[in-house]
C-alpha cells in the first residue's frame, strides 16, 4: 500500500520590520503554533513598491529582525528579498520557496489591514494559489463575532490566527524613538538596544 507523504508546513511572513516590534514576535509564536508549522520564513522587505516612506536602510532592517527572531525555534530570517534587484513581489518570494520545497504546504501570514488589500497586490490571485492566506486577527476567539474573512478569498485558501490584544505600531515606535521616548517596552531588547546604538529613526543625527 502506498503511503501518502506528510506536507511539511512552511510559514511566510514578509514585512518592512522597521522596527520589528513585540506583535511581529507574537504573530510568529501564534504561527508556528496554531499553524503547526515546521518552519517559518521571516522576509524584511528589499525595494517596498508599495510603501510611500523611505524605510531605514536594508542592513538595519535586516539586524533588527535577527535580533527580535532570535531564540525562536523554527523561525529563519531570510535576507534575499533586500538583496533582490528592483521592487520586491511576493508572488517572487513564493515561487522561490516552491521550487525549493516543492513537497510543502506554504502559509503566507499577515495582519487584516493587508488582507483587505491584497487584490491590489502584484499575482494577487497566484499568490492565493500558491499559499493559503492567514489571516492575524487581535479579536477575542471567545466572543461572538465571526473572525476576519476577506470575501475574496476561498474558504479554502484562508485560515485565522488568534492573536492577544496588543496595541502597536511600528509608526508609532519610530515616533518615540525620534523624541526620545522609551520603547524598551514595546519592542523585543536586542532591538530597543540596537535602535539606540545606531541612533535610529532620530531626527537630531
Amino acid at each position: 500500500m502506498a503511503v501518502t507523504p506528510v506536507l511539511r508546513r512552511i510559514g511566510v511572513f514578509g514585512g518592512a520590520f522597521d522596527p520589528p516590534h513585540n506583535m511581529h514576535v507574537a504573530l510568529a509564536q501564534s504561527a508556528l503554533q496554531q499553524l503547526q508549522l515546521d518552519a517559518l520564513y521571516v522576509f524584511p522587505t528589499g525595494h517596498a513598491w508599495h510603501k510611500s516612506r523611505t524605510l531605514s536602510p536594508p542592513l538595519h532592517r535586516l539586524a533588527m529582525a535577527q535580533l527580535a527572531f532570535a531564540g525562536i525555534a523554527g523561525v529563519r530570517v531570510d535576507p534575499r528579498e533586500i538583496l533582490r534587484d528592483g521592487p520586491t513581489y511576493t508572488i517572487d518570494t513564493l515561487h522561490e520557496l516552491r521550487a525549493e520545497h516543492a513537497q510543502a504546504q506554504l502559509f503566507l501570514l499577515m495582519g487584516e489591514d493587508q488582507a483587505r488589500r491584497l487584490p491590489s497586490w502584484h499575482g494577487w490571485e497566484e499568490i492565493v494559489q500558491t499559499a493559503i492566506i492567514s489571516v492575524a486577527s487581535r479579536a477575542d476567539p471567545t466572543s461572538a463575532s465571526s473572525p476576519f474573512m476577506p470575501e475574496f478569498l476561498p474558504p479554502e485558501r484562508f485560515q485565522a490566527l488568534h492573536l492577544p490584544p496588543m496595541a502597536l505600531s511600528a509608526t508609532d515606535i519610530r515616533n518615540r524613538a525620534a523624541t526620545s521616548q522609551g520603547i524598551a517596552h514595546l519592542v523585543p531588547e536586542g532591538v530597543a538596544r540596537y535602535i539606540d546604538q545606531h541612533h535610529l529613526y532620530r531626527t537630531d543625527r
